[in-house]
């Protein structure tokens, strides 16, 4: 098992630039990522977005690991999820609260989508699992 765990490690650690600013990042394919998604409030000081990330975080959390956290600027959360290995990061806003979409963004493109609260389990499903019921 230690060496299993060592080339896994290995194999997922890099390094690469976004924005001018160097990252780690462990590159973990989504299925095998230890923490599959991390769910984020905006700002932690408004009850509302608040309730709305812990109904995502539950939800999700009913068949993923997923990560809570609500502490500091949203560019360090994304990073420190980075160095987790943390595949797909979820931040919930203001516009949340007018539209009911949040922001997903994908660890290895820095990429973000905004989407339905309602597609984000199933968008989640077919990128861990491969699986896509539409095929």
């Amino acid at each position: 098992v230690d060496r299993l765990m060592l080339a896994l490690l290995v194999s997922a650690y890099d390094q690469d630039e976004v924005g001018g600013e160097k990252r780690t990042v462990l590159r973990f394919h989504p299925s095998i990522a230890p923490i599959k998604a991390a769910v984020f409030p905006l700002v932690k000081n408004k009850p509302e977005l608040l309730e709305k990330a812990r109904a995502v975080y539950k939800t999700l959390q009913r068949r993923y690991n997923v990560f809570w956290d609500q502490s500091g600027a949203i560019g360090r959360r994304y990073r420190r999820m980075d160095e987790a290995g943390t595949p797909f990061c979820i931040t919930v806003d203001f516009d949340t609260l007018e539209d009911n979409t949040v922001t997903v963004r994908e660890r290895d493109s820095t990429e973000q989508i905004r989407m339905p609260i309602s597609e984000v389990y199933r968008y989640l499903e077919n990128k861990i699992e491969g699986y896509d019921e539409d095929q």
